[in-house]
Order: structure tokens, then sequence, then C-alpha cells
């Protein structure tokens, strides 16, 4: 007779096997990082965080920045190359406080790398639950291990990149408001300002969004939370705000290209910058309208929305960097919840070819157009397949997602709507 295992020896070996895993990725992590050097947007904010807190030093000062470079480079940056400068609000350093401890660089960036990995695949979970995709077995394992070798996942993951811990602070607060957690959603969002230029759109949008509804627990908690967290760490800085903006505005004189503008000008010199204003006027009127019409639709139609919102954000003009791109994870996911809500086997194999065009594409458009110099650096083509991508499918599928225009102006003209899937 097979006796059943006491709950708490199973809870036991349950942590135990999570803690085993943990340490062995973390092993995995550190081989890779002593052999491969790099890592510097965890660099910048790790140095940053430790110079201030050990030495009160502003990590938006000169001399911060030269630690930084002379850490990276040998010595401080010469012209062309990055700056490695902080531009992160001040109140980031509560993410990096725990490994700005870490004196080892390189075990801090182990430890860095293992928490991204987590929230990646966290990620994959949490947007599957806001689409309510229910994928067969096949898609559902073809997903995760797209998620998490794409080149989107790879790129911010080999960095340090924080915009994982974004993706799942924006992707976490749309599933709390979707179960109607204004509170947590609230307080997620806020601490996904540490990229304000990456979730910028999709947070205005939602304070509109709330706004019409009424949901003032969710404004309260954003707006409080954001409050808190720069008031604190204006007692160890008063000016971290001044310095903050004056570093936002010195931030793309040592980047690449960083709009959809700009990214084409790279390539299309006489045209792109043209282009790129047009794009952005078009983009912010469809923008605009869809905002207005989510006044009135339901659960499905919100969420549409706020991935449109992000996919949107990607080329509207706000400086930004294919190496955000990975907060538009929920949105492709919505993508493949309504082809296979709507088509089933079809569906299915639309997941399957997109995942694998997406998957290899990305990487092979990367490899032929990286360009090689005193730093290789991504070519600026990276800045158009996905965000394409998203837009086209977006709206290939809107309609199973958010009310006709007819169904909407016969609800128009009612005052109360139920507000339901």
């Amino acid at each position: 007779m097979i006796r059943k295992m006491n709950p708490i020896w199973l809870w036991m070996f349950t942590i135990a096997g999570i803690l085993a895993a943990l340490a062995g990725l973390t092993w995995g992590n550190y081989r890779y990082c002593e052999q491969n050097p790099g890592g510097n947007d965890f660099l910048v904010h790790w140095m940053g965080t430790k110079t201030f807190l050990a030495e009160g030093i502003s990590p938006y000062s000169d001399e911060t920045a030269t630690r930084i470079q002379t850490f990276a480079y040998g010595r401080p940056a010469q012209p062309g190359e990055h700056e490695l400068r902080v531009a992160y609000p001040l109140y980031s350093i509560v993410i990096f406080l725990p490994f700005a401890l870490i004196s080892d660089f390189v075990f801090a960036r182990a430890l860095w790398m293992t928490l991204l990995e987590v929230a990646l695949l966290t990620l994959s979970v949490v947007s599957i639950k806001l689409s309510d995709w229910k994928p067969r077995l096949l898609n559902f394992a073809a997903f995760f291990l797209f998620s998490i070798v794409w080149y989107h996942a790879v790129r911010p993951i080999i960095n340090g990149n924080a915009v994982v811990l974004v993706a799942l602070a924006l992707a976490g607060g749309l599933l709390a408001l979707k179960h109607d957690a204004d509170e947590l959603a609230g307080v997620l969002l806020a601490f996904s300002t540490i990229k304000p230029q990456v979730v910028f759109v999709p947070i205005i949008f939602l304070l509109y969004w709330t706004v019409t509804r009424r949901r003032w627990r969710f404004v309260f908690w954003f707006l409080g939370t954001l409050f808190l967290l720069s008031a604190s760490v204006a007692l160890l800085l008063p000016d971290w705000i001044l310095q903050n903006i004056l570093e936002v505005l010195r931030y793309p004189g040592y980047n690449p290209p960083g709009t959809f503008g700009t990214a084409l000008a790279a390539l299309i010199p006489a045209m792109g910058k043209r282009i790129g204003y047009g794009m952005t006027g078009v983009l912010t009127f469809l923008m605009l309208i869809e905002w207005w019409i989510s006044r009135r639709t339901g659960k499905d139609g919100f969420v549409w929305t706020a991935c449109f919102s992000i996919a949107v954000s990607f080329w509207i003009g706000i400086q930004t960097d294919p190496g955000n791109f990975i907060v538009g994870l929920p949105a492709l996911v919505l993508v493949f919840a309504l082809w296979e809500g709507r088509w089933k086997q079809t569906g299915s194999v639309l997941s399957l070819v997109s995942m694998l065009l997406l998957g290899a594409g990305l990487w092979i458009i990367f490899l032929n157009t990286l360009e090689t110099g005193a730093q290789p650096q991504q070519g600026p083509q990276m800045f158009f397949p996905f965000p394409a991508f998203l837009l086209i499918t977006l709206y290939w599928v809107r309609w199973w997602a958010v009310e006709s225009p007819n169904v909407w102006f016969e609800k128009y003209s009612q005052d109360n709507l139920p507000y339901q899937r």
C-alpha cells in the first residue's frame, strides 16, 4: 500500500528543488560572465548605486560616469563610445541595492541575470493569463522555448537590462486591472516607471481609462506610490529630479538611433526623419481614437487597447531601443490567443509559424546587420520587424477583441454600460 507523502515534506522537497535549480542557473550564469565580459546596462546602475550609497556621490555626476567608464573600458570613454551614464530615476536604487552590496561584479551580474531569467519566465505566464490563451501542448512548449531564446529576450538578459522587470511589472499591472485588483496594479505600474520612456504611453492610457471608469483606487495607489518613491530618495539627493532630467536630455547624444525616425534616417538619410514625423502623427491619431473607443468596451477591448498602446510606443517618437521591445510580449500572446480562439487548428499553426519566423528571423537580421567597430552594436534595422509585426497583427485581430463601430455607436447613447467580458 502506497502511503501519501506528508504535505510538509512535499513542500520541503519542492522548495529544495527550486533552490537547487536557481543555484545551478546562477552557477551557469557565473561561468558565462567569467568568460564573457559585458552586462553594461547592469554595470551602470550597479556602480551608480554602489557609489551613491557608499560615498554619497550623485549617480548622475561626471565622477560616477568616469568610474563606470574606467571599469568597462579601462579608461574614460572616448568620442563615439557609449558614455555609460545613469539615466534612470533615482528611486531605481531600491531594485539595484541588494546587488550593489556585492563587491564582486561578476557574481552580482550572475545573480542579476538569474533574477531576469526568472522574471522572463514569469512574464510569459502572466502574458498567457492576461490574454486567456489556452494553447495546445505543442504550442505551449514552443512558446516557452521561444520566449527565452528569441532576440528581444536574450539581448536584455545578456546586457543586464532591467526592462525585463519593467515588462513584468507592466504585464502584472494589466492583469491586476483586468481582475479589479486596482491597488496592486497601482503599485506595480509605479515601479515600472524606473524606465519611464518605455511605459509612458501605456500608463497614460491606463490613467485615462481608469478615470473614465471612475476607478480612483488605481489612480490613488499609482500616484501615491510614485510620490513616496520620489520623495523618499529626495531626502538623500534633493535635486535628483533636475539631475535626472539633464541626463535624459543628454542620453540621445551618445546612443544609437532611438526613434523610428532617426533609425529610418540612418538608412534613408534624405527622407527618414520626415517619414518618422508622419508615422508619429498617424499612430498618435489612431491611438487617440482607440483610447476614445475603449471607454465603451469590455475587458477584451481593454486588453487589446493596452497592448496596442505598447506597440505604438515603439514608433511614436519617444526615445527607446530594440532592447526594450520585450515589453511587447503580452501583445504577441494576445494575437496568438485571438487567432486560436477564432480559428482553432489554423490559428494554432499561425502561432507556431509566427514564433518560428520571429525566433529565427530576428536573429538572422541582427547577425546580418551587426555594425562592427570599436564597439559592435545592432543595426538600426532591428527597430522595424517586431513593432511592424505587432501593429499589423493587432489590427488583424482587432474586431475579435473590440466591438465593431456599429455596435459601439448603438451603445454610445447609454449612460451606464456593464463592465463585462
